[in-house]
């Protein structure tokens, strides 16, 4: 098969599909891969160093998608990239469709196959595509936070560790899954005063004897999820419906329940935020402030630190899409159920629920969109 990468060209996103390394495992595998000029260039990979592993070099991604077979990529296609595809195309990136239907539709048009990373699952129902970049943007929100929380980003002016006679700075984090747990970590080590909200009794209790006397932590009902708002310098949003839409959990009037100058870190802004006063920003722009309280909702907050994040994701990645340039998107899905459920679009239908739900378009289950018999 012929695989090809682009550079991403989503503001500030210097993350790139493949690697020089990902490209020598392609390549000894029998197939061609094909780079955009550029491509890594940003985060030290040059041209050369995927050249040395064998790929061929294109001058621009009209280029890479006209040879190309399967296109790996990180982000969900921009708009200027719709116009290349064609219904031969297999895409493999995050694509987050749940939360974008004019993307979706765009792409249902176009006939293609796309994998999506963050709904493939593993024998255990991990999600494990989507698990380095949780545990990335996991760690930066509480990065970010403390940053914005500064009096000449418009934030309270308290600095999450506190000093000698003074208090600590108060962190709230709703959802103890693996953003929770990393913004937990990071937290706790600036010497937080951290609170996390989860439903799980079995997650709390992981979290209570990971962490101990250092953290409280909260069945999410709704009185504690006031508590938290009331008391939190910053509150970060970790909650994750695989494929799905988050769900909203702050609605606008309690922000009036916050301080003034708190600030709020919605991770789950890829999956359209569950704040309902969330909206996507870049890194070029990164907050707003509404009702007094400054909103950071970086929709790719792992690309802030793009090497590190390219180097955990290809990690986990390039498996997966060696499988698929070797069997094709059919002889993936019937692999197992979790590698199926990275299926969401094929040739027109869209092939999951999720995302159909989230957009009221038809559903068509995997199986019978290729027309073959589903896991025993």
């Amino acid at each position: 098969m012929i695989v090809g990468t682009v550079r991403e060209i989503k503001i500030h996103e210097y993350r790139v599909g493949l690697t020089p390394a990902c490209v020598r495992a392609y390549v000894a595998q029998g197939h061609r891969v094909v780079v955009e000029t550029g491509a890594g260039e940003e985060i030290g990979f040059p041209d050369e160093l995927y050249r040395d592993g064998g790929a061929e070099i294109l001058p621009d991604a009209a280029a890479v998608f006209e040879k190309a077979e399967m296109i790996v990529k990180v982000k969900e296609p921009q708009p200027e990239e719709l116009e290349f595809f064609r219904r031969e195309h297999i895409l493999y990136t995050y694509l987050h469709l749940a939360a974008d239907a004019e993307l979706t539709g765009a792409l249902l048009e176009r006939e293609i196959e796309a994998i999506a990373y963050e709904t493939i699952e593993d024998e255990s129902g991990g999600l494990p595509c989507l698990r380095p970049m949780s545990e990335i943007a996991g760690r930066l929100a509480i990065q970010q936070g403390a940053k914005y929380l500064e009096k000449a980003y418009g934030g309270r002016g308290v600095l999450l560790g506190g000093v000698p006679g003074v208090a600590r700075g108060q962190v709230g984090i709703v959802g103890g899954g693996i953003v929770g747990l990393n913004a937990c970590k990071m937290a706790v080590g600036l010497s937080a005063d951290v609170t996390v909200l989860d439903l799980s009794l079995d997650r709390m209790a992981y979290l209570d004897d990971i962490f101990s006397s250092q953290i409280t932590t909260l069945h999410s009902t709704p009185h504690h999820v006031e508590t938290v708002l009331r008391q939190s310098d910053v509150l970060i949003g970790a909650v994750l419906i695989p494929g799905a839409k988050a769900p909203k959990l702050v609605r606008r009037e309690d922000l009036a329940l916050m301080k003034p100058g708190a600030v709020v870190v919605d991770v789950a802004i890829d999956q359209g935020g569950c704040f309902e006063t969330s909206r996507p920003t870049s890194h070029d722009d990164p907050t707003y402030v509404v009702d007094g309280i400054v909103h950071y909702c970086v929709a790719n907050m792992p690309g802030a630190v793009a090497r590190t994040s390219t180097l955990a994701l290809t990690s986990v990645t390039l498996n997966f899409g060696l499988s698929i340039a070797a069997t094709g998107v059919e002889g993936f899905c019937q692999k197992g159920p979790g590698l199926a459920k990275g299926l969401n679009l094929y040739r027109g239908d869209c092939t999951y629920e999720a995302v159909a739900r989230a957009h009221g378009f038809d559903f068509t289950p995997w199986f019978e969109a290729m027309k073959v018999a589903p896991h025993e």
